[in-house]
């Protein structure tokens, strides 16, 4: 009996990387928290007059940046992206034998059917089949090999969150990159007087040793993060705008017309839902889980004018 060996099996190894890589997360926070709010700003508080003023708005500006960026981390790691439910098929065998378009167009959904049958001709969509998972494949749904599973609207695996980035957690953590961006751009500008000082303080030994390495290594690691993360905010808004996950780059290319290009509006409605109010929150209105059928990962609507 022949042994069939799964090399992508050895992938799922990097989940022991991402673990390291949220103590790396959490550990500069910890850091730039000390830096920023405990060694250079807070002293200034008791100081009065407009320098207690801007160091009390420095520092309240940090901790709501800090929590925003730890809730959305927090909301990546820790929400399913989506998995595929058990069974799950496009249409059944029967229906594809037969031909039923009453059955087609109730299992693609409303506003999949409609443009899939505008021309009045019969469709028969192709089911996808994962042989790993030994299950369907939704639209837009890719197995990852790290996690072992058939992730819904899959964008990527992040090491950095230790899971897949999917239809039910891509708004968090593109909210996670921009808050993350944020914060480390505020810490370098912050930080900047110090470290342009480093050499000063120094000589006049005004700061201990300790504290010094400190305002040091945390200025260099939130200048590194920052613009690497603007990269990443710009890459990641390009995709969102265009309604393009990561492994759908290459598909985009070959295609005319990207079948998943609604305009910018409803793009970006697609990830972030309806409601202004929630925009900028790791959270959904029970509005938008109910008549956005994308944010579920099952069902997305396609261009008006692409017919598979």
């Amino acid at each position: 009996m022949d042994v069939v060996i799964n090399p992508f099996r050895l992938c799922s190894g990097l989940k022991v990387l991402g673990y390291f890589m949220i103590f790396l997360v959490l550990s500069i926070i910890a850091l730039s928290y000390y830096a920023v709010v405990i060694l250079i700003w807070a002293p200034h508080l008791l100081r009065g007059g407009f320098n207690s003023f801007f160091s009390f708005f420095i520092v309240i500006l940090f901790h709501y940046l800090l929590i925003l960026l730890t809730w959305s981390y927090m909301m990546v790691v820790f929400r399913d992206p989506g998995s595929v439910p058990d069974n799950w098929q496009l249409v059944s065998e029967e229906d594809l034998e037969e031909g039923n378009p009453t059955s087609i167009s109730h299992n693609l959904g409303p506003q999949t059917s409609a443009s899939a049958l505008s021309d009045g001709t019969e469709i028969r969509p192709a089911i996808r089949y994962c042989s790993q998972c030994q299950n369907g494949k939704p639209p837009r749904c890719h197995h990852c090999s790290i996690c072992q599973r058939c992730v819904l609207k899959m964008d990527h695996h992040c090491i950095w969150v230790v899971n897949c980035v999917g239809a039910r957690n891509h708004k968090f953590f593109l909210l996670f990159v921009f808050y993350a961006f944020l914060e480390t751009t505020l810490n370098t500008v912050v930080l900047l007087p110090s470290f342009v000082n480093f050499f000063e303080q120094t000589k006049k030994h005004s700061l201990s040793p300790g504290n010094l390495a400190v305002t040091f290594l945390a200025f260099v690691l939130n200048l590194a993060f920052a613009l690497s993360l603007l990269c990443f905010v710009i890459m990641h808004t390009s995709l969102l705008l265009s309604n393009t996950t990561s492994v759908e780059v290459y598909e985009k290319k070959k295609a005319v017309h990207w079948k998943y290009d609604l305009g910018r509006k409803r793009n970006f409605e697609q990830v972030f839902g309806t409601k202004k109010m929630f925009w900028f929150f790791p959270l959904f209105s029970e509005e938008d889980l109910k008549n956005i059928p994308a944010l579920h990962g099952l069902d997305f609507p396609i261009h008006s004018d692409t017919v598979e």
